[in-house]
């Protein structure tokens, strides 16, 4: 069962695109991380 779904999800702050395009399916029972480095829209998302 899909307990996260997000679909084409952008973020923009102003003229800055945190999150461009994110597609995503998280299963129930599934464990998920965001990695990246600092100011790539982890927190964001």
């Amino acid at each position: 069962m899909v307990v996260v779904k997000l679909i084409n999800l952008t973020k923009v702050f102003g003229k800055e695109v945190a999150v461009d395009n994110v597609n995503l399916e998280i299963e129930h029972g599934c464990f998920f991380t965001l990695l990246g480095p600092s100011g790539s829209g982890k927190s964001t998302t």
